[in-house]
């Protein structure tokens, strides 16, 4: 006999809804116990309403992004142990719409706790996110400070829907209503949810699947304000799925990266790299502006050369990821500056065969990639790109026998895919169409610069505020 938790939600032979149930039995037994350890009444009277608006935070004309604290899940077990939330909200600030705050105990490794600690650092709304089945708990959620709450339709019926959501409005409190399905969607729509997150993961089977978002959105009205949430890890995911939704809600991909600014970075604005450093201050302005990679150049007959001293005292005075770019070089002098300098890629803009970056991978530390470049004549009618056991592919253009810094671009309608950095002539002019691509990331040199290896710091910010303009 199946056994119902509510109209909604009932105890099936999966591992996602036993899961799901266990972790909603679990939580009526937390509310049980709160209560008698912190009653209402002890704080009620004390409540004032949010002064963050969570709805207005989601409409600015951008896309959104809902980025999250969580330390754990059921499905990953523990995601981030060096859980620093100063460190966190320090991030989240730069770059997040509204923050999500996992307060689970048990299964998330949560607490309401962490609400105020967050919030007093940034100005945002703050969403608590829990598994939200009383009204106390949304009480307790503004008594701690939260701005928001999440309320899942598989786990709510209507009527327990309707009760918690009117407590969160009373007190100028958000609601993101997450759906998993259409019946559930169709039921957020009747419930006048203004808020609608589409889990792309399959609550039975754990899963994710992205293509959810892309089947549901199109059935909501067109004034929702639209959240993609669960299994999101890459822009060029964020810009497939930008045209569905509003924006996303991103957690895990995030919690799990050492470099937490870095990786948001990632995600809302792609693997971007300004090439051809020379000096601490074009660096920093580079990593202020929202790059992830800054490109050193060991080729001398390069204008943006630089020594090795040169590129340690750079290296060391700010922390973009470093990409080394050579030339038919030794294997054994890449590997040295690769280790000297603790780069995160080496760049190959020669005629290095496949052997060749294979046994250049082996010598590498397993943290360094190797990116193979690919020029392109400014004029090619057609263009190749041949398999290769690079880590990535960067396609450049090229100018007669002229590689690199050319300022000229090829046509990009002939790319065959995206899976790509794409480089050559990249400017303020020309950013918005380059970014729209899809590609991993964009490299920028001589179109951000005043005269070759000086950087144009105002051009720098106009570029990279161009990428986020989407």
């Amino acid at each position: 006999m199946t056994q119902q938790l509510s109209e909604h939600i009932s105890v099936e032979n999966t591992q996602m809804a036993e899961v799901l149930v266990k972790i909603v039995k679990d939580k009526v037994i937390w509310v049980s116990e709160r209560k008698e350890t912190q009653p209402l009444d002890s704080f009620q009277n004390g409540l004032t309403a949010s002064d963050r608006s969570f709805y207005k935070a989601l409409k600015t004309g951008n896309t959104e992004f809902i980025l999250e604290c969580k330390k754990a899940s059921p499905s990953k077990g523990l995601i981030r142990q060096d859980f620093d939330l100063n460190y966190i909200a320090s991030v989240y600030n730069n770059h997040a719409s509204a923050i999500s705050v996992l307060t689970d105990e048990k299964y998330f490794q949560g607490s309401f706790d962490f609400l105020p600690i967050i919030r007093d650092q940034v100005n945002q709304p703050i969403l608590c996110k829990d598994f939200m089945i009383d009204t106390y708990q949304v009480y307790l959620a503004r008594h701690y400070g939260a701005d928001a709450i999440l309320l899942m339709l598989s786990v709510l019926d209507d009527e327990q829907y309707c009760e918690l959501a009117a407590v969160a409005h009373s007190l100028s409190m958000g609601i993101l209503t997450e759906v998993s399905n259409e019946e559930e969607l169709h039921r957020a729509v009747a419930l006048e949810a203004q808020v609608i997150g589409i889990n792309n993961r399959n609550l039975r089977d754990l899963s994710t699947d992205l293509n959810r978002t892309k089947e549901l959105a199109p059935l909501l009205p067109k004034d929702t304000t639209i959240i993609s949430e669960s299994g999101i890890y890459n822009h060029q995911q964020v810009k497939d799925l930008a045209k569905h939704a509003t924006g996303f809600l991103i957690g895990s991909s995030l919690m799990s990266e050492e470099n937490l600014e870095l990786a948001a970075r990632k995600v809302i604005l792609g693997e971007n790299k300004v090439c051809g450093l020379t000096s601490i201050e074009d660096a920093k302005a580079v990593y202020n502006a929202g790059a992830v990679y800054g490109g050193l150049i060991f080729v001398e007959k390069s204008p943006r050369f630089v020594s090795l001293e040169t590129a340690k005292t750079i290296t060391q005075a700010t922390t973009l990821n470093y990409v080394g770019v050579f030339q038919n070089e030794t294997l054994k002098n890449i590997v040295k500056t690769a280790n000297d300098l603790s780069l995160s890629v080496i760049q190959l803009h020669g005629n290095e065969s496949e052997d060749y970056i294979t046994e250049l991978k082996q010598q590498l530390p397993t943290t360094c990639q190797v990116w193979n470049v690919i020029s392109v004549s400014d004029d090619a009618q057609s263009i190749s790109l041949p398999q290769s056991v690079a880590d990535k592919v960067l396609v450049d253009c090229k100018v007669g026998s002229q590689t690199g810094g050319t300022g000229v671009s090829f046509d990009w309608n002939k790319l065959p895919h995206n899976n790509i950095i794409l480089a050559g002539g990249l400017s303020l002019e020309n950013t918005k169409t380059a970014s729209q691509l899809g590609c991993f990331g964009l490299d920028f040199n001589s179109g951000v610069e005043t005269t070759p290896g000086k950087k144009d710091h105002k051009k720098l910010s106009a570029v990279f505020s161009a990428l986020r303009n989407y």
